[in-house]
């Protein structure tokens, strides 16, 4: 019998444990199953995956290649790194922002934490970030507002706990399966409930017991007609928020009449009274993407924190719960210097600088003073500078960022750098490729959504001409910044990110590699060998918070429009999310190329298809089901098949994240304190193609009348 090597699925933020069974000897895996002996999942394993740790689809990359006259040839690791490490040397001789660096949630802690420190520490760039601000910026921006602190404060022992469960703008019936299992049994005790809020009648608002629909990109008004509610009829806890908590009095004032905000999203006063009674229970307020990818997302995440906060569901069995999608994107936060320095040191604290500067033992001034902006902006400072070369590992901006087709233009005029494991959009743009090993070949850690660090290790030889992202980026940086990384191994890098962080808010000086070895997942703060992190502020019923106050911190949004209202031209919304198979930019899955041309499927509802043939001026102009239309933005067309779907509302189209033909539509625009953009709601107008037409005939994408 082979052995089975324990580890941690890196297809989602749930953070369950598997054991990967080892071939007899080389390259790849023999089965995989879940790990009952992890304390996350106990065993539980969703069939995504297991099926992606054991037969990732996609098309993977096996050598380095370089661009000449236009054209990637294949080459060796040396001709590859000395053109990458000569291009970016030449650069940063004249101007330290003018390499930019992408990171990823995909990546180890290691890996990620060594990106950082080469890009701030050894480059000095303000232009890093990684795409975990295309996801979770805004509940980390609204976290730190109320808390002093980013991750959420609840574990998953509190949905066990819960009495009501409050699921917004997230669908965790498909993103996350095996949590959503704990919440669906939590909630079918018998005074128990799930309540859903989302535009779209998801998968897991089909599992609820009430599913409330509000208008496209209104979140941020019904949360604030609950609360304007909650205060109206005198169910606030003003124990728990006189004793905890500053502000109150500031939002109290701010806030709209009930009845006006509930018009504005579009739902009845009962509906919100129903809001309002949930919350008198002990409830866990979960949220995902339909919140965070706004350009109200900060204030709305906020906003959903201010209802915990005023009926004092701030304890175990209750809390706001942000979810996590991609699998590190925890451990992004804490250990990348993306945002904050290793363990959530303040960025801009000239002494918490410098103590990162003597770690690091790089000049301070070497250090960035901000944490620069966002991936949209990153790439948009190719056009205006500084940034003349764009380093991009285990993500795939060409497809994965709104305004695809203008972000590509961009990337081809950069130097680009590509790290990854497999062929993408970007890749194809690619000045050099660097071919990367996937988590089963990977040694190292990861952080869940609820704190739980825990190991990755490989249960497979890497190819001959394959290296892992850390081994990559130490290469890279000990030819840059010779000093920066005296150790290389995996154990060696934790041990040093560990260290940084003894004493801060994301504490994990007490976990290594042979804690990991014995208990599997560890959850911080752990200052110690043997402490480990519960619910975050509370302590046997006494709370403690990171700001400046030490209280939890009420926040003051207001709704507003979107950035891109429908008018007569584009008279429908368009809207994103994630489908039960794809993950992503979906290459894992779909593939890339002139090879996987699929025509990406629009669902529409029923009456929207009937009011565009009532307005059709002649039957050539009718949208018919399955056929093939063109759905059109002011930025590009793309072709897709339109299917007729009764659980998207009227005036709304839906299209699947994982397609690149949908990026090509989305807006630009971004929440201006977290730079996560907009992606949930565009307008659009979908037009017929002409009768002999086929979406295998037609390019992805057309100029519009608006270029």
């Amino acid at each position: 019998m082979n052995d089975f090597v324990p580890t941690t699925c890196m297809r989602c933020a749930v953070g369950c444990g598997h054991l990967t069974e080892m071939t007899d000897s080389g390259y790849g895996i023999d089965g995989v199953r879940g790990d009952v002996a992890h304390p996350v999942s106990q065993g539980l394993a969703c069939a995504r995956g297991i099926e992606e740790t054991g037969n990732a689809d996609g098309e993977r990359l096996s050598k380095p290649h370089v661009r000449r006259d236009g054209e990637l040839h294949r080459t060796t690791w040396d001709v590859a790194l000395s053109r990458v490490i000569d291009e970016f040397r030449d650069i940063l001789t004249h101007d330290h922002n003018g390499v930019a660096v992408l990171g990823s949630g995909q990546q180890t802690n290691e890996a990620a934490y060594a990106l950082g420190k080469l890009a701030r520490g050894g480059f000095g760039t303000r232009y890093y970030d990684a795409n975990t601000t295309l996801c979770m910026a805004s509940a980390v921006t609204a976290y730190y507002d109320a808390f002093g602190s980013d991750a959420p404060p609840c574990t998953y022992d509190d949905i066990e706990a819960a009495t009501t469960h409050v699921i917004w703008g997230a669908n965790p019936a498909i993103a996350h399966p095996v949590m959503f299992r704990w919440i669906v049994d939590s909630a079918s005790a018998s005074d128990s409930r799930l309540l859903v809020i989302d535009p779209i009648e998801t998968q897991t608002a089909a599992r609820s017991d009430r599913h409330i629909a509000p208008e496209p990109g209104t979140d941020l008004a019904l949360a604030r007609a609950i609360l304007a509610r909650i205060i109206e009829r005198g169910n606030t806890d003003d124990e728990f928020i006189n004793r905890a908590t500053t502000g109150f009095e500031a939002t109290r004032s701010s806030l709209p009449d009930p009845g006006d905000a509930a018009a504005t999203a579009g739902v009845s006063m009962s509906t919100v009274d129903t809001l309002a009674d949930a919350l008198e229970d002990t409830t866990l307020v979960y949220w995902g993407m339909g919140v965070n990818q706004s350009a109200q997302g900060s204030k709305t995440a906020g906003s959903l924190i201010d209802l915990c906060l005023a009926t004092g569901n701030l304890g175990p069995g209750s809390g706001p719960f942000s979810l996590t999608g991609q699998a590190n994107s925890m451990g992004t936060r804490v250990c990348s210097s993306k945002g904050s320095w290793p363990g959530m040191r303040s960025f801009t604290d000239p002494i918490e600088r410098r103590a990162i500067a003597e770690a690091w033992d790089v000049p301070v001034k070497r250090l960035p003073e901000d944490s620069g902006p966002g991936p949209v902006d990153i790439v948009e400072a190719i056009d205006d500078g500084p940034v003349e070369a764009l380093w991009t590992v285990a993500t795939n901006p060409a497809a994965g960022l709104p305004d695809a087709s203008t972000v590509r233009d961009r990337l081809e005029d950069a130097f680009l750098v590509v790290q990854d494991a497999f062929h993408t959009n970007t890749t194809e743009l690619a000045d050099v490729i660097l071919p990367a090993a996937t988590w089963v070949e990977t040694n190292g850690t990861a952080i869940n959504m609820e704190r739980r660090i825990s190991r990755i290790q490989p249960a497979s030889d890497l190819t001959s001409n394959v290296r892992t992202d850390l081994d990559v980026i130490t290469t890279i940086g000990k030819k840059l910044t010779p000093g920066l990384f005296p150790e290389t191994e995996p154990a060696m890098l934790f041990n040093e990110l560990a260290s940084l962080t003894a004493g801060t808010a994301a504490d994990l000086s007490g976990i290594s590699y042979n804690r990991l070895k014995d208990e599997r997942a560890v959850r911080w703060p752990a200052p110690s060998a043997t402490a480990e992190g519960g619910y975050r502020y509370y302590d046997d019923g006494e709370w403690s918070f990171q700001t400046l106050s030490g209280r939890a911190q009420f926040s003051t949004g207001m709704h507003s429009e979107v950035p891109e209202p429908t008018d007569e031209s584009y008279p429908l919304t368009l809207t994103t999310g994630r489908t039960i198979d794809e993950y992503n930019t979906g290459i894992r899955s779909r593939g890339t190329g002139s090879d996987h041309t699929d025509t990406v499927v629009a669902r529409v509802a029923p009456d929207t298809i009937l009011n565009l043939k009532t307005g059709a001026d002649n039957e050539n102009d009718v949208i018919e089901v399955d056929s093939i239309a063109f759905l059109s933005s002011r930025r590009a067309s793309v072709p897709v098949r339109v299917t007729s779907d009764e659980a998207v509302p009227l005036g709304m189209v839906w299209l699947p994240i994982h397609h690149p033909a949908t990026n090509e539509l989305t807006v630009a625009a971004t929440d201006p304190r977290s730079d996560e953009p907009n992606y949930k709601q565009c307008a659009v107008a979908l037009e017929p193609a002409p009768n002999a037409i086929t979406a295998e005939e037609t390019a992805r994408t057309k100029s519009t009348a608006d270029d």
